[in-house]
């Protein structure tokens, strides 16, 4: 794995964490896609949603992973940031009115993950 992925920003990780949730239940949605876009400028949505295109789902995990272990500023998350993380996550999860077996597993994969 390069080690330029080590050096998203807390912004970059957020957006990488929820380009993976919209694809929890095998399909994006434009109202998915544009909740994200809400959630940060226009150019690093733009080269992270084609990163995310380029990987496949244990990539995308494993440089998640990366930056969680490796990055600095990951110990000096705060509890308020994770909270709103999650928050968005399930916003995505339940855009379409269910929350798919799918998602609950990747949630809980997410939850893992960050703390």
């Amino acid at each position: 794995m390069k080690s330029e992925h080590t050096q998203w920003s807390k912004e970059e990780l957020k957006v990488y964490i929820l380009l993976c949730c919209v694809t929890g239940d095998q399909g994006e949605t434009n109202e998915e896609i544009d909740l994200i876009k809400s959630k940060t400028d226009p150019e690093t949505f733009d080269r992270l949603y084609n990163e995310f295109c380029g990987d496949n789902v244990d990539t995308s995990f494993k440089k998640i992973d990366d930056v969680i272990g490796k990055h600095p500023f990951f110990p000096y998350v705060s509890p308020y940031e994770i909270s709103e993380i999650k928050k968005v996550v399930i916003k995505l999860f339940n855009s379409d009115n269910k929350f798919e077996i799918k998602e609950r597993n990747l949630r809980k994969v997410f939850d893992n993950m960050l703390y």
